[in-house]
């Protein structure tokens, strides 16, 4: 996302050690990789970050730069929330450019510029190639309505574009269905590439997160292998071509109820040659009649995938189990009691009977040097308490779904992006396991 003034939008990074920031930088100068808007910064544990093109960054970039480039270094993404702009990048910001040109224009048209319609321009925006994605908080202001439609000319040209369109707030309708208005141009497809890995989408009609890189790259990084997935909320694709593409898995049954995003689904397996590894199943996933059937059940649904936890241990396999990928949005305003998994009416159907249920209480010094580990990355509280709240949930529901003890464990608690003020988007990876029969 491109920001023109105020906060800086989260920028990607990739973290290493001071001794080794001459190599990682010479490395992606010559990848193009190198983001120069912002600066290196160096973090609070004496590790350097450097800003780079997230949307261009791969997983084989990455393992060149561990064990090519710098062997030995620690190399992982992370997200700067407050970059600091570069030298070069406060000289002249799009963001002046297009208060000129629009001014300008403006003033040109006999009307007369003035402070509240400077501050009604916009403070942020995603660049999808020739198609520039306005935030909902900009040319409000009743002024604006009667410069329409040649104003959009004018802005597409100020930053470079040749189609616009502006956001509004997603439609609760169950399928996240983003409220966009196309203002120039005759459609709204476009290509995005991350990873390697090519998104043709309808901005109008299909939600992407540019937040959610650091997870892409973490999922294409998963040892999966000859593993079956099901990702219960599929999309256009976010998560299910990492695990195709780069991840390995042998095959994925991918679930979407949203129409428009099935047919981008479609079109994007096709465009990254994976098809013939992936079944849609199209509709309300609570009615997807697979089971016993997955290694690995990704849920990337926020603010909560609750609603298909259920589903998900069902499709889990009867004999091995598997891991599940949830995320959630959990809040940390200082002295609320976080509100537990289960507490909705539609989840009390599910967890109102108290079952008996086998959980990794941790208490070998191997599996507590594991919880120590994982503790280091979830750096809230309220991350660690949500996912153990989640992990007892899902034991219960394994207990109720194939009758027997399983044993669940958490294996590693991921933040993704900060969501809202006090609010994280996090992935709890869940290991579950039926237990062996004794006797």
């Amino acid at each position: 996302m491109d920001r023109a003034g105020g906060k800086s939008a989260a920028v990607v990074a990739v973290v290493t050690e001071p001794r080794f920031t001459q190599r990682y930088r010479e490395y992606l100068e010559k990848q193009k990789l190198l983001e120069r808007q912002h600066r290196v910064e160096k973090m609070l544990d004496g590790t350097v970050a450097l800003p780079v093109l997230g949307e261009a960054l791969t997983e084989q970039h990455l393992r060149e730069l561990r064990n090519r480039v710098a062997p030995g270094s620690t190399c992982v993404v992370t997200q700067l929330l407050n970059p600091v702009p570069s030298k070069k990048a406060q000289a002249c910001s799009p963001a002046q450019r297009l208060c000129l040109e629009v001014s300008r224009w403006v003033e040109g048209r006999g009307v007369t510029w003035s402070a509240q319609l400077e501050a009604d321009l916009p403070r942020s925006w995603q660049r999808h190639g020739d198609l520039l994605l306005l935030s909902e908080d900009c040319f409000q202001a009743k002024q604006w309505r009667n410069l329409e439609p040649e104003l959009w000319e004018t802005v597409a040209s100020a930053l470079g574009v040749q189609r616009l369109a502006k956001r509004g707030r997603v439609s609760p309708d169950g399928t996240r269905t983003p409220a966009v208005n196309l203002l120039l141009g005759d459609h709204g497809w476009v290509e995005h590439v991350d990873n390697g890995i090519r998104y043709k989408f309808d901005v109008t009609q299909c939600m992407f997160s540019f937040g959610n890189i650091t997870e892409k790259l973490r999922v294409a990084s998963l040892p999966c292998a000859g593993e079956v997935l099901v990702d219960l909320y599929a999309g256009i694709g976010y998560f299910t071509l990492p695990f195709l593409v780069h991840a390995g898995a042998a095959f994925v049954h991918a679930c979407e109820w949203n129409p428009h995003a099935v047919v981008a689904l479609r079109n994007n397996l096709e465009l990254n040659g994976v098809a013939d590894r992936c079944q849609i199943h199209f509709g309300d996933n609570r009615k997807l009649k697979l089971s016993n059937i997955a290694d690995r059940v990704n849920l990337g649904l926020i603010p909560s995938s609750e609603e298909g936890w259920p589903i998900a241990c069902q499709t889990l396999r009867q004999d091995a189990g598997g891991i599940l990928h949830i995320h959630q949005n959990v809040e940390s305003f200082p002295g609320k009691t976080l509100q537990p998994p289960g507490s909705s009416e539609m989840e009390k159907e599910y967890w109102s009977s108290p079952q008996q249920m086998i959980t990794n209480q941790l208490k070998n010094g191997a599996a507590s040097d594991s919880r120590r580990k994982m503790l280091s990355a979830a750096t809230k509280p309220e991350w660690q308490r949500w996912a153990e709240a989640a992990e007892t949930r899902i034991a219960t529901l394994l207990q109720q779904v194939y009758g027997k003890p399983w044993k669940t464990q958490i294996l590693h608690i991921q933040p993704v992006k900060s969501y809202a003020p006090h609010v994280d988007h996090i992935v709890l990876d869940l290991e579950c396991r039926p237990c062996p029969l004794v006797g």
